[in-house]
C-alpha cells in the first residue's frame, strides 16, 4: 500500500502562484508514476500533470503548459507541483495520484491510478 498527502493551496490572485507537494509513504518503492489531478465544482477530475518516478518524462494538459512544472524529489518520496500566473479557471481541488504500472506514454485517465491523496482546494479570484 501506498499513502500519499498533500499539502500546500488556499485562496490567491490571479496571476499569483502556489506550489503543492505530494508526500509518498509506504511501499514507494513499487511507484513507477505520479500526477496530478484537478476537479472542479460539477465537472470530472481531469488531468494536470504527471511524471515518472524516474522523473526522465513528464506530460502537461495543454492549458497549463507553460505555466504548471511537476517534479519529484526520490529521496523525499515527494512530488511537487509549481503552478504560475494562476487563472479562475484552475479554481478546483487538487488530488495526487500515483500508480506502480509501467505505461510506455504518461496516462491521462484517474483510472490508470491506484493511489490517491486526499486532495486540496485553490481558490483563484479575479
Amino acid at each position: 500500500q501506498v499513502q500519499l498527502v498533500e499539502s500546500g493551496g488556499g485562496l490567491v490572485q490571479a496571476g499569483d502562484s502556489l506550489r503543492f507537494s505530494c508526500v509518498a509513504s509506504g511501499r514507494t518503492f513499487s511507484l513507477y508514476l505520479m500526477s496530478w489531478f484537478c476537479q472542479a465544482p460539477g465537472k470530472e477530475r481531469a488531468f494536470v500533470a504527471a511524471i515518472r518516478w524516474s522523473g526522465v518524462m513528464t506530460r502537461y494538459r495543454d492549458s497549463v503548459k507553460g505555466r504548471f512544472s511537476i517534479s519529484r524529489d526520490n529521496d523525499k518520496a515527494t512530488v511537487t507541483l509549481q503552478m504560475n500566473s494562476l487563472k479562475p479557471e484552475d479554481t478546483a481541488v487538487y488530488y495526487c495520484a500515483a500508480d506502480g504500472s509501467y505505461t510506455i506514454e504518461l496516462p491521462t485517465s484517474p483510472h490508470a491510478y491506484e493511489y490517491w491523496g486526499q486532495g486540496t482546494q485553490v481558490t483563484v479570484s479575479s
